[in-house]
C-alpha cells in the first residue's frame, strides 16, 4: 500500500522540511527519514511509512500495560509499528522500537479490521505500544475514530515526548494513557534517552489537568541510573504538586538489555523502597511491576483501608468495588474508569491472527 500523508510539518526555506509532531524538531532532505525512522520525506512532503502495517497483535490483560485503574481484569488488544522518538540505551522493546527494517511489520491491518478484531475477541479496549504510538500518531487516531464506533476504548503506552498541538489531537482520541516518566533529570533524559525532560513533564500536565484521559505513570528502575532516594523523592514530590496525590505510580523492574547488558537487574528490595518513598510523600496508589508481589500490587480504599483490588501477578482473586468504582466497606469513590467486574483475564496471553501474512 502507498504511504498516506503525515500531519504537522512544514517546508525550510532552503527546500527541507521539518516535522513539528516532536521536540526533536527532525529536518530532512528528499528521501530522508526522521530520528524516529517512519516519518520520511517524499515528492516534497511527509509521509508515514508505517500506516496500516503492526509488529503484531495480542490480547493481554489491561494490567500489563500496566494500567491498574481502568476497566480492571478486562482484555485489550495490543500492537504497535516500528520506530520511536527517543532512542532510550535501556529500552526491553529495542527490537521493534530501533527497528530498522520493515520486515518487523506485518501485513496490512487497517482501522476497521482491528476494531472488528476487538470486538471479535471481547477486547473492551485496543491499546497502542511496544512502540511509541506518538510515531504513528496519525494511524492510531484513525483506529480510535474506528474503535470508537464500535464502543472499544483506546489506550495509549507512551513516553509523552510530543508538542502541544498534535498532543491535543492525539490525545483527543485517547481514553487511557500510560506515561514512561523515564527519569527525573535532565542528565538522565539527555544522556540515557537522547531527549528531554521538560516536555514529558508538559505532557503530563495537561493530560491530567486539561483532558478527560485516564493517565498513569510507570518508571523503570535502573540500578544506579535513576533509582537513588534523592531522585525518587523529588520525583514523587513533583507528582504531587502538578497531578495530585490519586494518579497511579507503577514502579517497574529494569532487567539487561539493549545498551545496558553490563548493568545487574534491579533488585525486588528496589521498588520495595521507591514505594515506600511514595506513599510517604503522599501519593495513594504506587504499585511495584514486573515482580510478582502481591502487597505492592494491591489496591486499598483511601477511606477505610481496605483491599479493593488484590492482585496476584494478573490475577485478581479479590475485587470489592461498585461498578462504578467505590468501595463496597465504606462507599468511598476510588478514582479512575470503572465499569464493573467479571473477573480477571489473568496471567496470561492470547495471539490474534490479524496481521499476520
Amino acid at each position: 500500500m502507498s504511504n498516506p500523508a503525515a500531519r504537522w510539518w512544514h517546508t525550510l526555506p532552503d527546500g527541507r522540511i521539518q516535522c513539528d509532531l516532536c521536540p526533536r524538531d527532525c529536518k530532512l532532505h528528499e528521501g530522508q527519514r526522521g530520528a524516529c525512522f517512519v516519518r520520511q520525506m517524499t515528492d516534497g512532503g511527509l509521509v508515514q511509512t508505517t500506516w496500516g502495517r503492526s509488529s503484531g497483535f495480542c490480547v493481554d490483560p489491561i494490567e500489563k500495560k500496566p494500567l491498574n485503574h481502568f476497566l480492571p481484569g478486562s482484555r485489550v488488544l495490543s500492537f504497535g509499528t516500528a520506530g520511536c522518538n527517543l532512542t532510550c540505551t535501556f529500552c526491553q522493546n529495542w527490537q521493534i522500537s530501533r527497528s530498522r527494517q520493515m520486515d518487523t511489520l506485518a501485513a496490512t491491518a487497517t482501522p476497521a479490521m482491528i476494531a472488528a478484531e476487538a470486538v471479535r475477541l471481547q477486547c473492551a479496549s485496543v491499546a497502542f505500544t511496544y512502540n511509541d504510538p506518538v510515531v504513528f500518531a496519525e494511524y492510531a487516531t484513525d483506529v480510535a475514530d474506528a474503535c470508537h464506533a464500535a464502543r472499544v476504548r483506546t489506550v495509549a503506552v507512551t513516553a509523552g515526548y510530543i508538542y502541544p498541538q498534535p498532543r491535543q489531537e492525539f490525545f483527543s482520541k485517547i481514553d487511557a494513557a500510560n506515561v514512561d516518566l523515564k527519569g527525573f533529570t535532565e542528565q538522565f533524559y539527555f544522556q540515557e534517552s537522547a531527549a528531554h525532560l521538560q516536555p514529558v513533564l508538559d505532557t503530563l500536565r495537561y493530560l491530567v489537568r486539561e483532558t478527560q484521559v485516564w493517565t498513569e505513570i510507570t518508571t523503570l528502575l535502573i540500578p544506579g541510573r535513576n533509582d537513588s532516594d534523592a531522585e525518587l523523592q523529588a520525583m514523587c514530590a513533583w507528582i504531587l504538586e502538578n497531578l495530585g496525590a490519586d494518579v497511579p505510580l507503577h514502579f517497574s523492574a529494569f532487567h539487561p538489555d539493549n545498551k545496558l547488558l553490563h548493568v545487574p537487574a534491579t533488585p525486588h528490595a528496589t521498588l520495595t523502597r521507591a514505594r515506600a518513598i511514595a506513599l510517604g510523600v503522599g501519593l495513594r496508589y504506587v504499585y511495584t511491576g514486573n515482580v510478582r508481589d502481591r502487597a505492592g500490587a494491591t489496591t486499598h480504599c483511601p477511606g477505610c483501608g481496605t483491599a479493593v483490588i488484590v492482585r496476584d501477578g494478573y490475577d485478581v482473586p479479590q475485587y470489592e468495588l461498585t461498578a462504578k468504582g467505590r468501595c463496597l466497606a465504606c462507599n468511598a469513590m476510588i478514582p479512575g474508569r470503572f465499569a464493573g467486574f467479571d473477573g480477571a483475564y489473568g496471567n496470561h496471553r492470547q495471539a490474534s491472527a490479524l496481521g499476520r501474512s
